[in-house]
Order: C-alpha cells, then structure tokens, then sequence
C-alpha cells in the first residue's frame, strides 16, 4: 500500500489564469493573503498537498473569486509536480 506521500492528487489550481485575468503578481497576492510567496508558488506549481480553507477563503478574495474558479478537480489524471496535468 503506498503512503500518503506517495500518492497523487488529480486537483489543478489555476492561480496563473487568475493572477494574468487580475493583473496580478504572486508577490502581490502573498501581501493581501499573508502568504510566502514561496508557499503560493508551490500551490501555483501544482505542488501543494493541502490548502487551509482559512487561506483558500483569503486568495478567493483576493482574487474576487470562487474556489471553483481557483480549483479544478481532473478525472483520471494526476497531477505531476514537474508536468502539470496529464
């Protein structure tokens, strides 16, 4: 049985999209959030294992968006941190 570590996600996260649409730099948005810029970019990257809804709440409004727009759940893929989706 893998262990959690080992184990993909199928969730992408498009904090590129939204942060272009906004006219936004992760910087900007670590500033609003109280985030690291580096803790953003591991999210940003595909990279993240969890998200606090304390935080998801604060990039949505930053960003004026919805999780929906922010998440995005891919059947039958998983994510790789060094490819994006499959």
């Amino acid at each position: 049985m893998a262990s959690a570590n080992d184990e993909g996600h199928s969730i992408h996260v498009h904090l590129d999209r939204l942060l272009a649409e906004r006219g936004m730099t992760l910087t900007e948005l670590a500033t609003h959030v109280g985030v690291t810029t580096v803790n953003l970019s591991i999210l940003k990257n595909d990279r993240a294992r969890a998200i606090r809804f304390t935080t998801l709440t604060r990039i949505c409004k930053a960003l004026d968006c919805q999780p929906g727009d922010l998440l995005s759940y891919l059947p039958d893929h998983e994510i790789h941190p060094d490819t994006g989706p499959t």
